[in-house]
């Protein structure tokens, strides 16, 4: 059942071409993000905001390990939709809790990350990715 979920639309060349351009550029804009969580995190640094309530270090842990983690699974194509899934949630709390009563202009960003995330999680990876070969 999960192999449903995971694999690819059949999409013609030129949008799959088109997604791996969003996965690619997405991704990698992405991971300089995380990695200076990483870092932060390594460093024993968890001064971080907690709209879970979960901990402020479970709270950076998870962010790190979307931001930085699964936008490596977002450029290979490699379990691309469970990746987006914690990288939708992370642009959703960042929009709608950290930046909920800020300006447009405080949220852009993550905005733009968010609504891209679900469109390349509608499309599916595409044939040039690894679920398409695995899946």
């Amino acid at each position: 059942m999960l192999k449903k979920y995971l694999k690819p639309t059949s999409l013609p060349n030129q949008v799959s071409l088109a997604v791996l351009v969003l996965r690619l550029s997405f991704g990698f804009l992405m991971i300089p993000h995380g990695f200076d969580k990483l870092q932060e995190f390594l460093a024993g640094n968890h001064d971080f905001p907690d709209p879970l309530h979960v901990s402020p270090v479970i709270s950076h842990g998870l962010t790190v390990f979307a931001e930085f983690f699964c936008s490596i699974l977002l450029i290979l194509g490699l379990l691309t939709r469970p990746a987006l899934i914690f990288l939708i949630g992370c642009m959703g709390i960042i929009t709608f809790s950290i930046h909920g009563s800020d300006p447009l202009g405080d949220k852009e960003h993550a905005l733009l990350y968010l609504y891209t995330y679900l469109a390349i999680f509608l499309t599916g990876a595409g044939k040039y990715s690894i679920d398409a070969k695995v899946f």
